[in-house]
């Protein structure tokens, strides 16, 4: 019931009789009642079916013709009238027929182009309202095809779609390559059919008739006495275009050819798709491969480096007997390179759990922030007493909800770069306050710090050097660490060309791991 309402919403309106069909059966009809009006007499009133006549021309196509035929039935009439008169003589009950026929004619005629109207306004909105179901059946298709689709999705939902909108009791949608329907390929089936009725022709080779475009069919071609109907899309990549199958489509092929105009440039953006998605796959591969890599060689570069500072620590300590002052020196400057090469392995596993995420993994715990400053000072005081730094503390006992070693590390951070672009004999005051629900842990000394040009990088994995340069991984982990606790990390200059550090974590655990 519903195909047949379908077909006929699409069906073409039945054209009014062409011009020549109305004059020549008019014309009959008119000199018929004119030699039947002249051959009778004039009591009979024939002249009352010259309307008939003009009533015939309604059936046209021209509102011209309807008022010529009521012209020359007007003519006819009264030519008519006066033969009677002439023949029977002028009475008053003739003149009363006469004129009645008259105004019969001239009724007609005004009615005739009433209807003509009328039938021309019927047809504009017929033709409007088949507009506007073209209109909403491409819409629809445009929403079912919605939404980014790789090329496989994009064949799924355009069988599906070609179905719903021509009506047919099977579309099938295939790459073709050397007369074989392949993949991508899907196969829509109306709710009537099963797999069994109507198999699907995946890996077959499709009949020549199906592929052979007839010169002038336009998009749509029919096969099978009508019975099949297909369509190409042109794929812009490698392995054949594909070929659209539909089984006893009720729409009309027009129809179907828009719907084919709808579906190839978004056939075309699936191609943009599929590459984005084969490139994030490649990213994310070598992601993690690179991931991988820094693991192995931060965990494989550890061991021998902790040993070499195991061993260098133990010939300073006199295990080997007492060294020369120059050996002694080497020493030193070996234990200090094997020290750096730790911190940038730690660092190294650092940074690839934060972009890999494992990060979030962690559950918060509660970290007194007072101690774990107490205690990198502890850790920095051969370097502040080496380089005589003065140390101004004011420190307040702050706790926060977070991950005790990675803040660690932000703190370690900032106080080792203050203390390494100290001046010899300089001072690096340190604070650590709360301020409302935050914790504010500030590092001052009175380094050179860095340029505007740089300020804006200052924070960036590997940035240019400056205040803090080294690995140009510190301040990075330092922002990141900060970040993910919901907190931030801020430079600035202060008064006397002081170099200032201030990083703020919220207190509360509901703020932590936001960012």
């Amino acid at each position: 019931m519903a195909v047949s309402a379908r077909s006929q919403r699409f069906s073409a309106p039945k054209l009014p009789l062409p011009p020549a069909t109305v004059w020549s059966a008019a014309l009959s009809l008119l000199v018929l009642v004119l030699v039947a009006d002249i051959m009778t007499p004039a009591s009979f009133a024939v002249g009352t079916v010259f309307s008939a006549c003009v009533a015939f021309a309604a059936l046209g196509s021209s509102k011209r013709v309807v008022w010529q035929l009521t012209g020359l039935c007007l003519l006819a009439n009264l030519f008519a009238g006066i033969w009677n008169g002439l023949r029977d003589g002028a009475n008053v009950y003739s003149l009363a027929n006469r004129s009645v026929s008259i105004l019969s004619v001239l009724l007609v005629g005004f009615l005739a182009v009433k209807a003509r109207d009328a039938s021309e306004r019927a047809l504009q909105l017929a033709d409007e309202e088949r507009q506007l179901t073209r209109e909403r059946a491409l819409r629809e298709l445009a929403e079912d095809m919605g939404g980014p689709l790789g090329q496989k999705e994009f064949v799924d939902r355009a069988a599906a779609s070609l179905l719903k909108l021509t009506g047919a009791s099977s579309v099938e949608v295939g790459a073709i390559d050397k007369a074989v329907l392949g993949v991508p390929h899907a196969l829509a089936l109306a709710p009537d059919l099963t797999k069994a009725e109507r198999p699907s022709r995946l890996n077959t080779r499709i009949p020549l008739d199906f592929l052979a475009h007839p010169v002038g069919a336009g998009d749509v071609w029919a096969a099978e006495g009508g019975h099949i109907y297909l369509a190409r899309l042109r794929r812009p990549t490698e392995g054949g275009d594909l070929l659209v199958i539909l089984t006893s489509p009720t729409t009309p092929p027009s129809l179907t050819g828009e719907a084919i105009h709808a579906l190839q440039p978004l056939l075309e953006r699936t191609t943009l798709l599929d590459d984005l998605r084969a490139n994030r796959k490649m990213l994310a591969e070598r992601g993690e491969l690179l991931r991988d890599l820094v693991y192995a060689f931060s965990h494989d570069l550890r061991t021998p480096v902790m040993a070499n500072i195991m061993n260098m620590q133990s010939a300073l300590g006199g295990a080997y007997g007492e060294l020369p002052a120059e050996y002694k020196a080497n020493l030193h400057n070996g234990l200090a390179a094997n020290e750096t090469l730790l911190a940038l392995a730690d660092q190294l596993l650092l940074v690839a759990k934060y972009e890999s995420g494992e990060d979030e993994q962690e559950a918060p715990q509660t970290v007194h922030l007072r101690e774990q400053v107490l205690s990198v000072l502890a850790d920095l005081k051969p370097r502040i007493q080496a380089q005589r730094i003065v140390l101004d503390t004011a420190l307040t006992d702050v706790s926060i909800e977070g991950r005790k070693h990675d803040l660690r590390r932000a703190i370690q951070n900032l106080l080792d770069n203050a203390i390494k672009f100290s001046p010899p004999g300089g001072t690096v005051r340190v604070s650590l306050y709360p301020d409302g629900d935050e914790a504010v842990f500030s590092v001052q000394n009175s380094g050179r710090g860095i340029s505007a040009a740089q300020e804006a990088r200052l924070f960036q994995r590997f940035r240019g050097s400056g205040a803090g340069s080294g690995s140009g991984l510190g301040l990075y982990l330092t922002r990141r660490i900060a970040e993910d606790h919901g907190g931030n990390v801020r430079y600035r200059r202060g008064a006397d060309s002081q170099t200032i550090f201030t990083l703020t974590l919220p207190q509360y655990a509901q703020a932590w791991g936001q960012a």
